[in-house]
């Protein structure tokens, strides 16, 4: 009997921390490499790999994180020739369209620097992105969350994509 009352006792209390955790636990993250802050909701883990975009071989950085069913996201590189930055931003932006199959897209602001996309991630499941592609001196950046619609509310994102800063 007292052995089932500590069990029940150890997952009551295992529920109750569970359903106090937040699910959105907001940290500063700066970038390592590239001059950057942005709101984290969860730790954040970091890697890199060389790419070739738009016919620029770089070194592509990318610091991401999980909370809620959704990944958050920065990726930056530097590019060293100016005249090259639209096609990289460009091929960037094109690169997060084709990574979820997307079947709509439209921008979120007039000049093409914020998009909305419906697709779906290798396992059929049906997400939205939303991400930014914008250039700070000779850096590049691209600022995305995907995610399930209903997982996607306005003060997250929002929450997200205005907590990001360049330099």
């Amino acid at each position: 009997m007292l052995t089932s009352l500590l069990k029940f006792a150890a997952l009551l209390l295992t529920v109750t921390l569970m359903a106090c955790s937040p699910k959105f636990d907001w940290r500063e993250v700066r970038g390592s490499d590239a001059p950057f802050t942005i709101l984290m909701p969860a730790k954040a883990a970091s890697f890199s790999r060389l790419m070739e975009l738009d016919g620029v071989n770089l070194n592509l950085h990318m610091t991401a994180a999980d909370a809620g069913g959704v990944s958050f996201a920065v990726g930056y590189a530097k590019v060293n020739e100016s005249s090259k930055i639209p096609g990289v931003l460009a091929a960037m932006q094109a690169g997060m369209l084709k990574n979820i199959r997307a079947t709509s897209s439209k921008p979120r602001q007039s000049d093409g620097s914020e998009i909305e996309a419906i697709g779906q991630l290798q396992n059929g499941q049906t997400v939205k992105l939303l991400g930014r592609f914008v250039a700070r001196g000779n850096w590049v950046y691209q600022v995305v969350i995907i995610g399930p619609e209903k997982a996607l509310n306005a003060d997250v994102v929002d929450t997200f994509l205005t907590s990001f800063k360049a330099g």
